[in-house]
């Protein structure tokens, strides 16, 4: 038995806190429903970040189907910033009260792993990073880690079932119980290349039981031409200056007449340990540092009541606008109907929020995880390309 919920214990509304069961008793009971509007905003970001990527919009449109209430968002894989609301709900309160746990669950957790994605493809730059780190989480969500994983920039990913929800073969090297089985890693490679079809890259896991320099060299003699990579997973107990450690054997490697084998790391990566390896490394496997991403504390907020603007304190009231400059692509808050040109270009803006559903019915397509990965990898290579503006996210006339 696996104690996990399914959509349509979802789209019941059996995955909620319960004080939005007894919130919405009272309201019925006391005839205090209200037309509302309601944001989805993230006041602050984890760690020293001042971005994310937005991701679980699919998952969210599929337990939203059905309401009698209008949704709008900014599209899957859109960067935004403190302040910003991604999501608003339009409607009767008493319609879409008990789905606020879902939406945040939805959101926070994709949103999360999406980013640091994100964060580990921009410091690892032109070198591929594949996705490992399925095996940290529960199973039921795997796939769900690594097609967020996909779209916030990795190349790749570790996961058989992911294929069926990304267009994409599953990625892998081997791992060290094939090498112990076979007693040496000239064996483990000589039945891998017999038993896979040459499709599959023969990448050598080096650290099973050799140094890693002399391993690599078994490992290219072993293949020759057919050996694609050598994979290090050495243990932080044994890693050294893993950086020199790698150059040593990228050294002996072209010493040898085997240029063409490429360095792939894992074991432990993140953004902040990736760049110290660009100089040697062709490529990453990232494991937890995806996976274990933090969720982001997005919170759902009333902010409108029949029309009139209200919000709880340290909230904002009122529709709001995440504004993008067409020209010089800043970012700020407008309220709704009082969008401004640009604030530091004085360029044209347009709000990110777009139409999702209108009562209940998908009025957006549902773009493909490619399209939504290239859309991030293009708005990372426009954050590389200018600086971060000082003012990230102001509300402007509320």
């Amino acid at each position: 038995m696996l104690h996990t919920a399914s959509l349509d214990e979802i789209r019941a509304g059996k995955v909620t806190d319960v004080y939005f069961e007894r919130a919405l008793a009272a309201i019925q009971a006391g005839g205090l429903d209200k037309n509302v509007a309601a944001e989805i905003t993230a006041s602050s970001l984890p760690r020293d970040y001042d971005w994310a990527v937005l991701a679980g919009i699919e998952e969210a449109v599929a337990a939203l189907e059905g309401l009698e209430c209008d949704v709008d968002a900014v599209p899957e894989g859109t960067v935004f910033y403190p302040g910003e609301p991604v999501m608003r709900l339009s409607g009767m309160y008493s319609r879409f009260c008990v789905y606020e746990t879902c939406l945040l669950g939805f959101l926070c957790q994709a949103s999360g792993i999406a980013t640091r994605a994100a964060r580990i493809k921009l410091a690892a730059g032109s070198r591929t990073v594949v996705s490992f780190g399925a095996r940290r989480m529960h199973p039921t969500i795997a796939p769900m880690i690594e097609r967020n994983a996909y779209i916030g920039g990795c190349d790749g990913f570790a996961v058989v079932k992911t294929s069926d929800y990304v267009p994409l073969q599953a990625s892998g090297t081997m791992p060290h119980a094939l090498v112990i089985c076979a007693g040496n890693l000239a064996a483990a490679l000589e039945a891998f290349d017999a038993a896979n079809p040459p499709d599959v890259p023969r990448i050598a896991l080096i650290d099973t039981f050799q140094d890693e320099k002399f391993a690599a060299l078994i490992a290219a003699e072993t293949l020759g031409e057919k050996l694609a990579g050598v994979r290090f997973d050495t243990p932080s107990s044994r890693r050294g200056d893993f950086a020199a450690l790698m150059r040593e054997v990228r050294w002996e490697l072209d010493a040898a007449g085997f240029e063409h084998v490429k360095i792939l790391a894992s074991g432990g990566l993140d953004e902040y340990n990736i760049p110290k390896l660009n100089e040697i490394a062709d490529g990453y496997g990232v494991g937890t540092a995806i996976s274990n991403a933090e969720v982001l504390n997005l919170a759902l907020d009333i902010i409108e009541v029949e029309g009139k603007g209200i919000a709880k304190r340290g909230k904002l009231s009122g529709r709001k606008a995440p504004m993008r400059c067409e020209r010089c692509r800043a970012h700020w808050v407008a309220l709704e109907g009082r969008e401004t040109a640009c604030p530091q270009c004085g360029g044209p803006g347009h709000s990110a929020l777009q139409p999702l559903t209108r009562a209940g019915k998908l009025v957006a397509e549902m773009p493909s995880p490619e399209h939504i990965r290239e859309s991030v990898l293009e708005q990372l290579r426009m954050l590389t390309a200018q600086p971060e503006q000082d003012h990230r996210a102001e509300a402007d006339g509320s």
